[in-house]
């Protein structure tokens, strides 16, 4: 039988067990699934003229980190690799649990925008974003003239 799977977790995992008040804990691997960690945790501020979104960033620099822009869509996206070299004058690598991977997030910030409006700081394992408003372009509807006979 075939269930929905969000995240690589089951839909109705939880569906018969009985509500326990010290589950809130563990809300983010609830919403995320397993993948909760590659989640980029983000706060977006909103100002009379602009957003400023922080993006939670640990253990990346500024060079693994690249953002776009593309039909009114902001997009960040992280890359992490560690090295496979077994050849390691330190010793043999017997475990592994720091990250590598990559991540990304999109966000909406209108059509209106473009590269140059965006301005970004990355500092202390926090990308801040200043996002200006700007509002949409209204085309003002050119009349056409009808010629009297």
């Amino acid at each position: 039988m075939l269930l929905p799977s969000i995240f690589g977790n089951d839909v109705f995992d939880d569906m018969m067990s009985f509500p326990r008040f010290d589950d809130f804990g563990d809300i983010d691997r609830k919403l995320y699934g397993k993948h909760a960690d590659r989640v980029m945790k983000t706060d977006v501020r909103e100002h009379d003229d602009s957003f400023e979104v922080d993006i939670d960033l640990p253990g990346f620099t500024k060079d693994e980190i690249e953002i776009g822009l593309r039909s009114g869509y902001l997009s960040v996206s992280a890359a992490k690799g560690l090295d496979k070299d077994n050849k390691d004058p330190q010793g043999k690598l017997i475990r592994q649990e720091r990250y590598a991977g990559a991540m990304q997030r999109s966000y909406y910030v209108g059509k209106e925008l473009t590269e140059n409006d965006i301005k970004a700081k990355f500092e202390n394992g926090v990308l801040s974003l200043y996002v200006p408003k700007k509002e949409p372009q209204k085309a003002i509807p050119e009349t056409k003239r009808i010629a009297i006979e």
